[in-house]
């Protein structure tokens, strides 16, 4: 299992960062918040594509898109962690 999580610095996880866990099952995003938080996970079979948007000034967006379920935008990571997260994802598709 791999773990990532959002720099605090960037746009929206200022408190409560995003973490993208990836492992043998799918791909989890976990929200947290104050009181509660939001935890989705998107088996490997019902990904359909990996997207990645890597400004040249800022933290880089990993965009799964999915079969029926929409899809999942986290932004706050490195470049080499959203090429790594999609290098990871294709692999297990």
């Amino acid at each position: 299992m791999k773990k990532y999580k959002a720099a605090r610095l960037s746009e929206g996880n200022k408190a409560f960062p995003i973490e993208i866990l990836i492992d043998d099952e799918g791909v989890t995003l976990k929200h947290p918040g104050l009181f509660s938080g939001q935890e989705k996970t998107i088996p490997f079979s019902r990904i359909s594509s990996v997207d990645v948007d890597c400004p040249l000034v800022g933290y880089s967006t990993i965009i799964i898109q999915t079969t029926g379920e929409g899809k999942i935008d986290a932004h706050g990571f490195t470049k080499s962690e959203v090429i790594e997260m999609k290098k990871m994802i294709l692999e297990k598709i």
